[in-house]
C-alpha cells in the first residue's frame, strides 16, 4: 500500500522549529535560511489543511495540532536516525562538538592537532553553544561544559578536570607593580567578564580570603579578557586549563598559585552507538590527563598572614 506522508523536508523543517521554538534556531540546525524553514513549514500546514503556528512570528506558538504532531514526530525522527546511525557507525564522517567559545579557542583548538593525526577521516565540527544542556536533544555529539557539585557517575559523561582559579597577570606589568599581597591586587587595574560575573567571588572563596573586587574593565568574554592580560591591561582570574599553555610560554605569571573551585569541566556525550564518538571521548580524556594540573608547582593550600585576615572589604 503506497504511503500517504507529506514531503519530508517539511517534516524535518517544522519538528527543528518546534522543538526549539524559533525559525533561526532550526534554520540553523538545519543549514538552510529561516525563509526556508518557514516555507517548508508552510508547505506543510497546506499540505494537512490545518494550522500548526500560531501568534507573531518572532515568537510563534503551537497550536493543538501543533502540540499533538510534534512528539510523535520527534520520536519517529529519532528512530530513523538511529536506525541509520547503526548501520553506519563507523570510525569515519563528522561529530558535532559544542563548548564554551573561550575553551574552544584556549584549549581544545591547540590539540586538535593530535586528534587530527591520529583519526584524519573523523572531521570535528566546532560549534559555541549558549543555552544547550543535554547534547541528545540539542544534537551534539558531544557538549563541552562546566557544572558544579558532584558529577562522577553521571550518566553518559566524562569528567575532564576540576576548575582551578587563579590571579595572572603579564611579566611586565608584574614586575611594575610588584605585588605584595593578596591586599595589593585590588590596588591595581582589575579585569572582568560578562560572560563570568562571579569569577573574582569564586576565586576569594576558593582561598578563604573574603573581600569583593572593585569594579574595573569588563569585557564580553573570557577570550577577550585573557588577551587584556596579556598585553598588560590589568589583573584578572583565570582558571588553570585557560592559561596554561601562556605561562608554559612566559606570557602571563600567577604570583598566588591556582586553587580548586566548585566547578568541574565534563563532556556530555550522546547516548547513541557511535564509533567516532568512542574514540575522540577516549583522546578528551587522555588530552585531560595530560594536561593535568602541576600540583607540585602551583595550588597548595593558602593560608592568608595574620594582616590579611581582616582585610577591608572593598565596594563592587
Amino acid at each position: 500500500m503506497k504511503r500517504r506522508l507529506p514531503p519530508l523536508n517539511a517534516l524535518r523543517s517544522f519538528e527543528a522549529a518546534a522543538r526549539l521554538g524559533k525559525m533561526t534556531s532550526a534554520a540553523d540546525e538545519l543549514s538552510v535560511t529561516p525563509g526556508a524553514v518557514s516555507r517548508q513549514v508552510r508547505q506543510l500546514e497546506l499540505s494537512l489543511g490545518v494550522e500548526l503556528f500560531e501568534g507573531p512570528k518572532n515568537k510563534p506558538q503551537l497550536t493543538a495540532a501543533g502540540k499533538e504532531l510534534l512528539p510523535e514526530l520527534t520520536a519517529a525522527l529519532d528512530r530513523i536516525e538511529a536506525a541509520v546511525g547503526r548501520i553506519s557507525d563507523t570510525a569515519t564522517g563528522i561529530l558535532d562538538v559544542s563548548c564554551f567559545s573561550t575553551f574552544t579557542v584556549k584549549w581544545l583548538i591547540p590539540r586538535l592537532f593530535d586528534f587530527n593525526a591520529k583519526y584524519p577521516d573523523i572531521k570535528i565540527r566546532l560549534n559555541s553553544f549558549v543555552h544547550a544542556t543535554d547534547p541528545d536533544r540539542d544534537r551534539y555529539d558531544v557538549m563541552i561544559t562546566a557544572e558544579q557539585g558532584a558529577v562522577e557517575g553521571q550518566k553518559n559523561t566524562l569528567l575532564l578536570f576540576p576548575e582551578r582559579l587563579g590571579i595572572v597577570l603579564s611579566p611586565a606589568l608584574s614586575a611594575r607593580i610588584q605585588l605584595t599581597g593578596l591586599d595589593s591586587i585590588f590596588l591595581h587595574p582589575l579585569l572582568h567578564t560578562k560572560t563570568r560575573p562571579d569569577a573574582w567571588t569564586s576565586w576569594s572563596d576558593a582561598i578563604g580570603y573574603q573581600a569583593t573586587a572593585p569594579a574595573g574593565v569588563e569585557f564580553e568574554h573570557y577570550y577577550f579578557t585573557l588577551e587584556a592580560a596579556i598585553a598588560g591591561l590589568g589583573i584578572c582570574v583565570a582558571p588553570w586549563h585557560l592559561v596554561a599553555d601562556d605561562i608554559r610560554l612566559g606570557r602571563l605569571l600567577a604570583p598566588f598559585g591556582f586553587h580548586q573551585s566548585h566547578y568541574a569541566y565534563i563532556a556530555k556525550r550522546s547516548p547513541e552507538p557511535n564509533k567516532k564518538l568512542d574514540l575522540f571521548c577516549a583522546w578528551l580524556a587522555c588530552q585531560a590527563k595530560q594536561d593535568s594540573f602541576p600540583g607540585s608547582l602551583y595550588g597548595q593550600p593558602f593560608t592568608p598572614p595574620h594582616h590579611f585576615q581582616s582585610a577591608e572589604v572593598f565596594g563592587e
